[in-house]
């Protein structure tokens, strides 16, 4: 699919924006205006200063998200300042709304270091249920998303990190039950070590895959890499690598999977065929994956799929951000940590029905009605066993919530 450039601007012109806000509560007369603003206002911030978590009582907060951005690393556009970001913040805000009904504000501050984002996140936060720190560069998308996390006390994530993280690992959940392979048996190689690399290759860990090899431009992280950053110094050490600088073509060579998260055309045949028996292949780099499925799969990958919308196994991260803030929201959670992330993924691997798993078909269909329901469940029983839900419900109930919001009627889930 070739999306026009005239036909794209043409849609934001006439939009004005992609998103708006509009009123819960009608002004008709005096009475409504008393009840809503002076004096009603302020008997609800009267009973919020007695006890300060029926903000979410008397407030929109519980179903708010803060989505902030320096602009620094924009949809492989880089560095393109916050007020270039606007629309593209605007568009993740949107998605937000319509695929998870989050009320999502874009954010895009003119932060020149990781102490500024985190300090506008700190001063913001009052107001929002949620923050999700979006498109910044590495390593401060680390540091400002772990600092938060350790002061404030709702849930912040990075869809950079988390939401990518979590669609590879429900990708390889799949993929490997395809080949019949273990998780603790295989060999992944991860070419790109930035935001969404570094976070795919701590969950996989977490999740016991055996052995994980991250490449950044200059080789195999490790010793005698000459330009890592102190978050690869880092994963290099979790990960075991000790001596840094190999090839691409040394570390293909007998992987079980090969994950692109770098440029167009940085994998070829010759990576490909290399690779281990039942191989399985993600290109996901933007908006040109590493190789093309037609030349992935003539070398010899078994499994491929790539980041692109409009193909077979697209693995946008769309499949996660809206069900993760919608279950972290609904529970009131105080936090998440890979368990949580691990729900996620269990459940979008599981939204693909079993009789229809594929080698072309390993993740959900791009616009599923079950992913984001199944999801968000998944995500607020994780926080409720985790005990970081200050709101525990029953198992189901926010699955039939979620559907209630995005499609009417309650189904109930099997």
């Amino acid at each position: 699919m070739i999306i026009e450039k005239e036909a794209a601007l043409l849609l934001h012109r006439k939009a004005g924006g992609k998103i708006r806000i509009y009123p819960t509560v009608n002004i008709r007369n005096e009475e409504d205006l008393g009840l809503a603003y002076i004096q009603g206002g302020a008997f609800a911030a009267s009973e919020i200063v007695s006890n300060e978590s029926t903000v979410y009582d008397y407030s929109g907060k519980g179903n708010r998200l803060a989505v902030i951005s320096d602009g620094s690393a924009v949809l492989g556009m880089g560095n393109i300042g916050p007020t270039a970001a606007l629309p593209v913040m605007e568009g993740k805000c949107l998605l937000f709304k319509t695929l998870g009904d989050v009320n999502a504000f874009p954010l895009c501050i003119d932060a020149r270091s990781s102490d500024e984002i985190a300090a506008m996140a700190r001063l913001v936060a009052p107001g929002f249920g949620a923050i999700n720190i979006e498109n910044v560069s590495s390593p401060n998308s680390f540091t400002v998303v772990e600092q938060l996390q350790a002061e404030l006390d709702i849930p912040v994530f990075s869809d950079d990190q988390h939401g990518s993280a979590v669609v590879v690992m429900a990708a390889l959940i799949n993929a490997l039950n395809l080949v019949e392979k273990e998780m603790p048996a295989v060999r992944v190689v991860i070419f790109g070590a930035g935001v969404a690399g570094i976070a795919a290759a701590r969950l996989m860990k977490y999740a016991g895959v055996g052995e994980i090899t991250v490449l950044n431009k200059c080789g195999v992280l490790g010793p005698g890499n000459g330009c890592m950053n102190f978050v690869q110094e880092e994963l290099a050490a979790q990960l075991g690598q000790t001596r840094g600088g190999g090839s691409l073509e040394e570390a293909a060579r007998g992987a079980d999977v090969l994950i692109g998260m770098s440029s167009k055309g940085k994998f070829t045949a010759g990576h490909i065929s290399s690779l281990n028996e039942g191989s399985v292949v993600m290109a996901l780099s933007m908006p040109e994956p590493e190789i093309s499925v037609e030349e992935a799969l003539a070398a010899g990958a078994v499994v491929f799929a790539d980041g692109l919308p409009w193909t077979p196994n697209s693995m946008p991260n769309l499949h996660a951000y809206p069900g993760i803030a919608r279950g972290l929201l609904d529970v009131r959670a105080r936090g998440l940590n890979e368990k949580i992330l691990m729900a996620a993924a269990r459940a979008i691997a599981g939204s693909v029905d079993r009789k229809r798993l594929r080698k072309r078909h390993i993740v959900p269909d791009l616009f599923s009605d079950e992913v984001t329901p199944r999801v968000a469940e998944a995500v607020a029983q994780a926080a409720i066993a985790e005990g970081l839900a200050a709101r525990p419900l029953p198992p189901k109930q926010i699955y039939e919530e979620t559907w209630q919001r995005l499609f009417g009627g309650i189904m109930v889930m099997e």
